[in-house]
Order: structure tokens, then sequence, then C-alpha cells
């Protein structure tokens, strides 16, 4: 079953199998036909209920698929009215750590593998420090397929332990990481094994169903703002994708602004949008708490400056204290206990917001990418934990309330 794609930026026409880049140099994205979809029926809340806009041959891949990746999507879009304040509007979060592996890799992963699967290859690959490292090797697991994960040679231990866990192949290599992603589309091309990479067609196409969730939630309305991390750019080039589909289809009149959010310490997207221009340019990283997107050299970060400026939005960049007290704002006000490069969602809707980019009233929609519970934590409180006897409870708890 082979995949035909085609190029945002110059509309040339391909499949999956002559490569994943057009002639150009950006990356092509699964080519689709959404005139006909409407929103579907049904009970399925995983991403396959969007099969019609996904690149799957039904009669190959079964949907859902068996196993972990019938599990992918469905996360909750929760409002979050104590946070309103932050930014004088209706906050909405689109919690992506309720998925299977805690991150919204499994969108793309589950496509990716399952796709994979039903064309009988016995392995898949990934380039990653993290989350998609783990995503990918849960769904392999699940999937029956070997998984070979490529990551840098200085990636920390505890990363090291929680992508271990699925018994994938690790190799840690050594040189810049940039450049590592095109070493692994060569290997994909030699070795013959298919890299769901974070800017791969497949990967997308299955994220992209964050977008179609959200838009499902609000039908037949849109939010007026969503914000989103970004660092490969994949899947913010993947929710701009979807919203371009539902426009096609008559169930969207206009998209909403997407706005993308970076670390200061690597902001290569945000510093060519400051400059206004079209291509990024490659950056130094600094240290940052927001480690997981923090990507000096985005192999998508042009489809993220044509996404900003199509819809009216923007990049931007927020330090690691804007970050951390964020994340803080998230668990104490949401009861949400996300990864910290997820909370440069709210960091960076409060900046929109001081710049009066957000509107009162306006409903704003954050997606948080991940769980906090993946990760060893930067930021942990000082704990105040009392003990009390037995005897001495009633009087410890009545006063409790002050």
């Amino acid at each position: 079953m082979d995949v035909d794609l085609t190029c945002y930026a110059c509309g040339s026409t391909g499949t999956l199998a002559e490569g994943r880049r057009c002639d150009c140099g950006e990356p092509y994205w699964v080519d689709t036909d959404p005139a006909e979809f409407t929103w579907p029926d049904g009970d399925d809340r995983s991403i396959w209920r969007y099969r019609d806009l996904l690149p799957v041959d039904e009669s190959n891949v079964g949907v859902p698929p068996a196993g972990l990746a019938g599990a992918a999507g469905g996360t909750p879009l929760l409002h979050a009215p104590r946070l309103d304040a932050d930014v004088d509007a209706r906050v909405h979060v689109k919690h992506e750590g309720a998925n299977p592996s805690g991150t919204f890799k499994d969108r793309g992963s589950a496509v990716g593998v399952a796709v994979a699967a039903a064309n009988g290859f016995e392995a898949v690959g990934t380039v990653s420090h993290g989350n998609m490292a783990r995503s990918m090797a849960a769904h392999a697991a699940s999937a029956g397929l070997e998984c070979l994960v490529l990551v840098p040679a200085d990636i920390p231990t505890e990363r090291l332990g929680l992508i271990a866990r699925h018994d994938p192949t690790i190799l840690r290599v050594e040189g810049e990481y940039g450049k590592l992603y095109e070493e692994s589309l060569r290997v994909s091309r030699d070795q013959g094994i298919p890299f769901v990479n974070s800017d791969a067609p497949l990967r997308v196409a299955g994220q992209k169903t964050t977008a179609l969730e959200i838009a499902e939630s609000f039908a037949p309305e849109v939010p007026d703002a969503v914000v989103l991390p970004v660092s490969s750019g994949g899947h913010a080039s993947g929710v701009w994708k979807a919203f371009r589909e539902l426009s096609s289809a008559g169930l969207v009149e206009s998209p909403p602004r997407l706005y993308f959010v970076q670390t200061a310490a690597c902001a290569p997207i945000a510093d060519a949008w400051e400059r206004g221009d079209e291509t990024v340019t490659p950056v130094e990283s600094g240290e940052t708490v927001a480690y997981s997107i923090a990507n000096a050299d985005p192999p998508s970060g042009n489809r993220v400056l044509a996404a900003a400026r199509e819809t009216d939005g923007g990049v931007l960049a927020v330090d690691d204290e804007a970050i951390l007290d964020a994340r803080r704002a998230l668990s104490r006000r949401a009861g949400l206990f996300v990864e910290t490069s997820s909370a440069t969602a709210l960091a960076g809707a409060r900046q929109l917001a001081g710049r009066d980019k957000i509107e009162s009233n306006e409903d704003v929609v954050l997606v948080t990418t991940g769980t906090g519970f993946t990760e060893r934590d930067v930021d942990d409180p000082d704990v105040e934990a009392r003990t009390v006897s037995m005897p001495k409870l009633d009087g410890a708890v009545s006063g409790f309330l002050g």
C-alpha cells in the first residue's frame, strides 16, 4: 500500500515509496481529498474516528487496529476556568498527556506503525531523545515489530531508562543531533527500515487529529485561537493541515489563529518570525528546562511560519522562568501535571494577552503535549507535611481552613 503525497509549498506530488521530501526541499504531507468529509457518527473517540482523512487501507490496516494503536487519541478538552484570568479569555486545555504513553506522539506513532505492519515490515525506526522514542517503542512492541531508536550520545540516563522499558534497540550516536535526522533518512533508504520521524508524512497525518478533535468539540464554531509548543514543526503543520482540510470540507468557515511557542534558549522559528523571514535559519541551542522542544534546526520550521502567516497567528518565545511559572499554574489551578515543555503553551498565551493579541471573552485552546510523570521533575515544590499523633488529628484538621 503506497501513499500519495503533496508539497504544501510548490504543489508537487510524489509517493511515500519515492521519498518524504519534495525536490524543492520542503517536507511532503499526505495528499487527501476532504471535500466529502463530514463529522462521523459512532462512539469511537480514538484517532480512527477520522479514518476518512487518514492514509489507511482498511482491508490491510484494520480500523481501528488491534493493540495500543487503537487507543491513541480521544484526549480530553477541558475548560480551565481558574486560568481564564491569566489571559482574560476562556481557557481550554487539550491534554495530550492522556494518550497511552503520555504524549501526543502516540497519534503519529499509531498511524506509522500500523501502516508499516500492514505492509509487511518487520521493524520501524525513529530519531528522538524523549517522547517520540518512548511512543514508537511502545507501539512497535504492541504490534510485534522491532524498533530502532537513534538518540544523541549525551542523552540523560533517566530518559534512556524510560525508552528501554519497551525493549527497542537503542543506539547512542555521537555527532551533531540535527544531522542525525538526515542520516536516519539515508539509513531508512539503505536498510529498508521505515523511520517515523518528527515530520514523516504518516506521523503528521496522525498528529493532525489533535486539531480534528478540537474542531469537532467546538463544531459548528471554532475556537478563536490555538496555542501549542513547537519543536520540529511536525505537529504544528499537522494542526494547520487539519484546519485546511476542514475548510475544504465546508465544516470550518475560517481557521482559528494558530500560535506556536518555543523556548527562548532555542527559538529558530520565533527568530525567523520576528525578522519577517520565510525560511528558518539554524541556531545554537542553549540550556533550558524545556529540553524536549529545544530543536536548533527544525525540519518543518518553514511550514510553521507558513501556518502562522496563513491563519493570522504568530510564533513567539518564552523564557524558563515563564515556563516554570506556567507549569505551576497548570498544576495548582487546573489540576494538570504536564511536561515542562508543554507549559510553554500557557506561558505563550500569557505573553499574547500582554501584547493584546487575545481579546476578552475569546475561546483559547492550549495544547499540552505530554504528561509530567515521565520526566525528572525540574520544579519540585517545597513540601510542607506536618506529623501529628492520632489523638491530635482532630485538632490539626480543625485548623485546616484557617
